[in-house]
């Protein structure tokens, strides 16, 4: 679109045409000194790429200051023009001049229509003379909100629920943009949903999604909370307008839930569990074939508020004094004397405040009887530089765990974390663990437990077992030389910064390892062989 009213600001008639909106100068100065333009900005958002026929223009959202024209000049200030496109007329809808700094000049314009499109340009100043115009600039305005509507078949808003909390549900996001009166609108860019806690964010947020050209977004979600549940739904338009939404259900539990070790939410599949890149704690099934998680603890449920990436979280059994069976969290930050409990009563939504695991003030000896306490053993956890979920000793679901503290082992199990009513056994003196990674890889299908190792110096992977004698004790001894029983090479720290085992993966009734790759990608194995790259992690 050209705009000839105020180019040509020469003589009586451009002094006529202007009278009571710019002083006109007297004198133009030459077009190699029209403006760059720079762009619209709204709201953070800045386009500079605006000012021709085939891109796409800005489009300015709901602000009492309506967008900030930017243009470069060589001049002392700039003079911008705005006219409106949906309307045709040849009279700007605005006029306004701007010093330039660093030669920069810039103006916001209010007052603009909601749903109209608008052309803007530019001129350069200096004293009286004025340049030739800069090329059009162009952006639209919308300042109507989107709306959404949310429904589930699964978990109807009724209460008449025909799935159980712990299993997933689908949900149907209705959303819609509305055409202001006169003019158009933005259209939906993405919607923003999760339980009870969107956070902060933009349509580049996990947690978003793009609807289909119905405007329909389809969720299958897993409810993690027993009980009412609150899903919050947020509705962005292109031009930066929010809507909003919130579907209440209720979930009843599950009066047969699955009950596998190493499950943390619920559903019946042990599970990986790290953080991903913006802290936050990704539940990965350890038979998926990608690393889609299928839960996801935001990172400010962990202790410290801002991220899970520094904490060891620890995982297999769970105490029988809660419901559903799935795995209780132990989370420790090396150094510190503090280990935290997650009593998982919410299939691993971390939805309440995390407790402590008492450390036991009480040991047993190597036939498993009471016994003084070494005078190596600490008061606190603040010696467990390593910290694994070795799996239940009994055959039950109480947890135990295997620290390595000063260079050697020490296992914790017996008793209620909660309390502190475990018992501590130094499983060995030797005080030569500390060059290697502890991995737990929990019962095969017999029953029988190991300890895995990594040796950090040489890459070896190392499988200790520790089976059960005949009277139902277990048998540590292969546990005095960790350099022993080694069972794959090629394991380095370079290549596999992070090792573990979350159990039976493959269905074999053996253990499985699983590692993640230097540049962040999700390696799965047979035993410690066969590696299946699952992709790179969130």
């Amino acid at each position: 679109m050209t705009h000839t009213y105020l180019r040509r600001l020469g003589g009586v008639a451009a002094a006529t045409v202007a009278a009571g909106l710019l002083a006109v100068p007297t004198a133009a100065v030459a077009d190699d000194t029209a403006p760059e333009v720079l762009g619209t900005e709204q709201g953070g958002e800045y386009r500079t790429n605006a000012c021709d026929a085939t891109t796409a223009p800005l489009r300015s959202g709901r602000t009492a200051a309506g967008p900030t024209l930017k243009a470069k000049v060589t001049g002392a200030g700039a003079r911008f023009g705005v006219w409106d496109e949906t309307t045709g007329a040849q009279a700007p809808v605005y006029t306004g001049e701007a010093q330039a700094y660093a030669q920069q000049a810039s103006v916001k314009v209010p007052g603009l229509l909601d749903g109209h499109s608008y052309a803007w340009h530019a001129w350069a100043l200096q004293g009286t003379q004025v340049s030739a115009p800069s090329a059009d600039c162009h952006f639209s305005v919308d300042t109507t909100s989107p709306t959404a509507t949310v429904s589930s078949t699964d978990f109807p808003a009724s209460g008449k629920a025909t799935k159980y909390a712990g299993q997933k549900g689908t949900f149907v996001i209705r959303t819609a943009d509305p055409a202001p009166a006169g003019g158009t609108a933005s259209g939906v860019a993405c919607v923003r949903y999760g339980f009870d806690y969107l956070g902060v964010g933009g349509c580049d947020s996990p947690n978003a999604v793009k609807p289909g050209a119905d405007g329909t977004v389809t969720l299958d979600l897993k409810v993690l909370n027993w009980g009412s549940n609150d899903l919050k739904v947020q509705v962005l338009d292109d031009a930066g307008n929010l809507g909003q939404a919130s579907y209440s259900f209720y979930a009843p539990s599950n009066p047969n839930p699955p009950s596998t070790l190493g499950d943390v939410d619920g559903d019946g599949t042990a599970d990986i569990l790290l953080p991903d890149a913006q802290g936050n704690l990704q539940y990965i099934g350890v038979n998926s074939a990608d690393t889609t998680p299928g839960s996801t603890v935001r990172a400010v449920a962990a202790p410290d508020r801002t991220s899970w990436a520094s904490y060891q979280v620890a995982h297999r059994g769970w105490s029988n004094d809660h419901a559903p069976s799935a795995d209780d969290l132990f989370i420790h930050k090396p150094g510190q004397g503090y280990l935290y409990l997650h009593r998982n009563v919410d299939y691993g939504s971390i939805g309440q405040a995390l407790t402590g695991a008492v450390r036991s003030t009480e040991c047993v000896d190597d036939t498993g009887a009471d016994a003084a306490c070494p005078a190596d053993f600490a008061k606190d956890w603040s010696k467990a530089d390593q910290l694994v979920a070795f799996g239940p000793v009994d055959g039950g679901t109480e947890p135990s765990l295997v620290t390595l503290e000063g260079g050697n082992l020490w296992l914790h199990a017996g008793g209620d974390f909660a309390y502190g009513w475990q018992k501590a056994r130094k499983l060995t003196t030797s005080g030569v663990w500390g060059g290697y990674d502890l991995i737990a890889p929990g019962p095969d299908a017999a029953g029988n437990l190991a300890l895995w190792a990594r040796d950090r110096a040489t890459g070896e992977l190392h499988a200790h077992p520790v089976p059960k004698r005949a009277d139902g004790t277990l048998d540590f001894s292969s546990l005095a030389d960790p350099a022993a029983n080694v069972v794959a090479t090629g394991f380095t720290t370079d290549a596999y910064p992070t090792l573990g085992s979350s159990g039976d993966g493959d269905g074999d009734g053996k253990p499985d390892l699983w590692a993640v790759t230097a540049d962040r990608h999700l390696v799965t194995f047979g035993g410690w062989s066969a590696p299946k790259d699952l992709g790179a992690l969130r």
